[in-house]
């Protein structure tokens, strides 16, 4: 539609530069001549109407409105004076809508300070609910919605309140990740049928398998002394762990934990039937057994 309208203006504007030379007699022959051809388009197309496209609209109603409106009458149209008058209308209106509409759709964004506000309040008060923190907003004198305050959050990735409250396992897994080890039985077959358990601990913080050993009978005794022989090799390597998981297998003896306990390690059992509570060790332990078993 630009296009054409643009094209329709350069066409007229030289239309306009052909009449200057013309004398008032030869623009009053040429006005009778388009006067006589509309009648006769008129009369050719009977009651059918002629239909103009938007440009076209749009270049009459320019060319048109200024003219006074007993002039408008007097002139001769292929359509009503008053069809020209409403063109222009709609012209201005939707000039007057295309100036008025916002540079972004929807709700203006919330202040920038009142967004930080409400992400502080949060940070500080885990506690508080988006409700707690609109009432408190309230107080200060900032007047949000309370539904304003629950798009601030989940836009900034803040959980409800009793999440944000609560530590998860994998928050604990993180945060001690230094100071955390995992230990785990792995069963195995030798070549001769024998059935073997090899005992192996993890390092969260840097992932080294420490292999204590492996025996067919894992009795109480031999265990305690995986546990020293454990603690002997944390001590020369400097490790400075404080927490061991390990699940509520019953090769583990009472004994077990107590020297461990002694060594400052506490022991921390994995829940029934969660083995994601010792998710490292299992991913080591299932790949490796599976290995041994395929192993040539």
């Amino acid at each position: 539609m630009l296009l054409r309208l643009a094209y329709l203006g350069v066409t007229n504007a030289f239309a306009m530069l052909r009449l200057l030379p013309m004398s008032g007699r030869d623009k009053d022959v040429e006005i009778l001549a388009l006067r006589h051809q509309i009648t006769v388009l008129q009369r050719q197309l009977g009651k059918e109407k002629v239909r103009f496209d938007a440009s076209d609209r749009t270049l009459l109603a320019a060319l048109l409105h200024q003219l006074p409106l007993d002039v408008l009458h007097s002139v001769r149209l292929l359509v009503r004076p008053n069809t020209v008058l409403r063109w222009h209308r709609d012209l201005v209106a939707r000039r007057h809508a295309h100036m008025s509409r916002p540079k972004r759709p929807g709700r203006p964004r919330t202040v920038r300070s009142v967004r930080a506000l409400v992400l502080r309040l949060a940070r500080e008060n885990p506690g508080w609910g988006y409700r707690r923190l609109h009432g408190e907003l309230l107080v200060l004198g900032v007047k949000v919605a309370a539904s304003t305050v629950w798009e601030i959050l989940k836009e900034a990735g803040v959980n409800p309140a009793p999440e944000r409250a609560a530590s998860t396992w994998a928050d604990f897994l993180c945060s001690q990740a230094d100071a955390l080890l995992a230990c785990d039985f792995l069963e195995t077959v030798t070549l001769t049928g024998a059935r073997m358990y090899v005992f192996a601990v993890i390092e969260h913080a840097n992932r080294q398998i420490r292999i204590l050993g492996a025996t067919a009978h894992p009795t109480a005794s031999w265990v305690v002394q995986a546990a020293k022989n454990l603690i002997m090799d944390l001590d020369d390597a400097g490790c400075p762990a404080r927490f061991l998981i390990r699940d509520r297998d019953g090769k583990f003896p009472e004994r077990f934990d107590a020297v461990l306990a002694d060594a400052g390690i506490d022991v921390v059992q994995s829940g029934v039937q969660m083995p994601r509570m010792n998710s490292i060790m299992q991913r080591w332990v299932r790949p490796a057994g599976a290995s041994c078993l395929t192993a040539p």
